[in-house]
């Protein structure tokens, strides 16, 4: 390849999932590929987001397990715990990761240039003073979180430096209410802490199905977290005994630590966008095809900078299809439909598929198959907590249009059942299969009889 005189055939700009997936793809396929990275390589999901936080919600979960072992006969001596021993463990694995993933780099071929990449032009990016030219330049920068503007909050915190925090908070505030919000609600309550969680709207977990969202926001209080909504921190002061928040209603609460988990934005500015004249849409995300062209030849984005949904997963499909189409001699347009996807929250969700209201605004005869029951794990362990299995099924085709299971494993369960989602398979087809006894997956195909109206 490399014809027109070009340094390289591919320039990637961000070396997160989706960078380096569609860098060592289109290096398989005969490409010059380089790509640059101003953090460290591996991106947020490996850095400072999915891994990371996972490793955090297992820690988070031991002191349930003790609780509940006492219940299955266990009599433990008194347990303690470190965060900065976690913490250190933390770093230590992902330091493994990071250097994995530059391995696979080397391996592929791939040159690495570590520094913030510019667009000068649509063929040429500048990498710490130094030019590189390329026939295809792919932006691949994620995105970083978002914070309100409010007086104060310079002390407040986001999920990005909570992995670094040298000390547990033991009062903590979570603004927020999506997934990075109720996750950390349950790490920081699972290892002792007080927390608070603070959202201006009416329910957690907007856009998720309703019946998950309340199945969560039971979990979440019985856990011991304050729900507070329709407020949200109007300022944020230092006061001796710690941060003392005024919120949107008057009242007022002093805590350790106020963790912003407000959204994140794509990572577009000072990247020369404007220069070469790439369009942006709402929340300025690029605008990208069903290709991940952009409005400007030769010049590509996937993953969070895009105006699509922000998943690791998604930004993995969306950089190997990239990679294929232009260097492959494929045609692999990117398809999104049915992207199952995990919270993994306490308890955990995992879901695939419409919810039940998204099916009805969509004009589905809709047919509901519900069941609340208490995991078995539960039972001798004295929970009451009930998990939720729930089917969307459209009534004159018997297809399943959505899966949303919260309960003890629910997003490793999903993952099976996407399949079956995506490719279509109806009600009846869940019928047919037999369960595998005793589980809660069972539920999801002994559901018989539809929810009344």
């Amino acid at each position: 390849m490399n014809e027109g005189g070009y340094d390289y055939d591919l320039f990637v700009i961000g070396a997160g999932s989706g960078g380096v997936r569609a860098s060592r793809i289109a290096a398989g396929h005969g490409a010059r590929v380089a790509i640059c990275e101003e953090s460290r390589v591996g991106g947020t999901c490996v850095i400072r987001g999915c891994v990371p936080k996972k490793l955090l919600v297992f820690a988070s979960q031991f002191a349930e397990f003790f609780d509940d072992s006492a219940g299955y006969g266990w009599q433990l001596g008194g347990a303690e715990f470190s965060w900065p021993a976690l913490i250190a463990a933390k770093d230590r694995e992902i330091d493994r990761l990071n250097q994995v993933y530059l391995r696979l780099l080397e391996a592929a071929g791939v040159d690495l240039h570590m520094g913030r990449g510019r667009l000068l032009d649509a063929h040429t990016v500048e990498v710490n003073g130094q030019r590189y030219t390329a026939e295809h330049i792919l932006i691949a920068v994620g995105g970083r979180p978002w914070m309100p503007d409010i007086p104060g909050r310079e002390l407040g915190i986001t999920s990005d430096e909570a992995f670094h925090l040298a000390e547990q908070p033991q009062r903590v505030l979570i603004v927020g209410a999506g997934y990075i919000a109720v996750e950390f609600a349950g790490i920081f309550a699972g290892l002792g802490s007080e927390v608070t969680l603070a959202y201006r709207r009416d329910l957690i977990l907007r856009g998720f199905d309703d019946d998950v969202r309340h199945a969560v926001a039971d979990g979440l209080r019985g856990r011991g977290i304050d729900i507070r909504y329709q407020v949200e921190p109007a300022r944020l002061e230092r006061v001796e005994d710690g941060i003392r928040v005024s919120y949107s209603d008057g009242s007022r609460q002093t805590v350790d630590a106020v963790m912003f988990a407000t959204g994140r934005e794509p990572y577009t500015w000072d990247l020369g966008l404007d220069r070469v004249g790439v369009r942006l849409g709402p929340g300025n995300r690029i605008e990208v095809d069903e290709y991940s062209r952009t409005n400007i030849d030769q010049v590509y984005a996937v993953g969070d900078v895009t105006d699509r949904i922000a998943l690791t997963p998604i930004a993995l499909m969306e950089g190997h299809a990239f990679a294929d189409s232009v260097f492959g001699g494929m045609d692999r347009p990117v398809d999104h439909a049915n992207t199952p996807a995990a919270v993994f929250s306490q308890p955990p969700v995992g879901t695939v598929g419409m919810s039940e209201g998204e099916a009805r605004d969509q004009g589905f005869n809709v047919r509901i198959f519900r069941s609340r029951f208490t995991p078995m794990r539960y039972t001798l362990a004295g929970r009451s907590e009930k998990a939720l299995m729930k089917l969307v099924v459209d009534a004159d085709s018997d297809r399943v249009l959505g899966c949303h299971v919260v309960g003890p494993d629910a997003p490793e369960m999903l993952q099976g059942f996407a399949v079956a989602v995506r490719a279509g398979l109806s009600k009846a087809d869940f019928d047919r299969t037999i369960g595998i006894h005793p589980t809660s997956a069972e539920e999801l195909v002994t559901l018989r009889q539809p929810v009344a109206e």
